[in-house]
């Protein structure tokens, strides 16, 4: 089956703009199999796991970004969860951060094919853009780590959501220190299973308190 095929058959179907992501992440994931001849984008390249552990994983949480003007995408890398994320939400400008500057210029080319227009490349480390509603991650750092990252943010009003996997209650555990000393609670906002046996997913929510 084809990138689209498979995106069709997982996106939930209350997904906003869904058909849109539909096309443009099929579109996103051939620009990715492409780039992955040349330089090591991801390790994950076959339509359904792709569709899977990229698209679907990136769009899961969307009805929790709707309250933002500006979302800051910490560690892009190939360009999730920034992309499909702003593809479903058109009205809301995301900022895709990523110091690897190779993996930056090809979010800024996809950016280019996709014609996102709520949508740009910040080639330069996540924790120097500050003026944002949310910031969010899939695979940056630990939740301690991120929280000492973000600090200045966060005591700025803005929200950090995490994607985390099945240890999610250790790293909560391990941020605790981090967390008091910053003020700043923890929450798991959202809990979901990836299809197919593809693994467990936690968004956890911190903020100011």
């Amino acid at each position: 089956m084809t990138f689209e095929d498979e995106l069709q058959l997982f996106l939930p179907p209350d997904l906003p703009h869904r058909e849109d992501v539909v096309a443009k992440g099929a579109q996103h994931l051939a620009l990715i199999e492409e780039a992955n001849r040349h330089f090591n984008l991801t390790r994950i390249t076959g339509p359904r796991d792709a569709a899977i552990k990229h698209v679907l994983d990136s769009v899961m949480p969307w009805h929790l970004f709707l309250t933002a003007r500006h979302v800051l995408d910490a560690g892009t890398g190939a360009g999730f969860p920034g992309i499909p994320l702003a593809v479903a939400l058109p009205a809301i400008r995301f900022t895709l951060a990523e110091s690897i500057q190779k993996k930056a210029r090809f979010v800024e080319a996809a950016l280019t094919a996709l014609a996102l227009p709520n949508a740009s490349v910040a080639p330069r480390r996540a924790e120097e853009i500050l003026n944002v509603d949310i910031i969010t991650a899939r695979a940056l750092a630990p939740i301690g780590r991120a929280l000492a990252l973000f600090a200045p943010a966060l005591k700025g009003g803005a929200r950090l959501l995490l994607y985390k996997g099945p240890d999610v209650q250790q790293e909560i555990a391990e941020a605790a220190p981090e967390a008091r000393k910053r003020r700043v609670t923890m929450e798991i906002a959202m809990h979901y299973q990836l299809p197919e046996s593809q693994g467990s997913r936690n968004i956890v929510i911190c903020q100011s308190t």
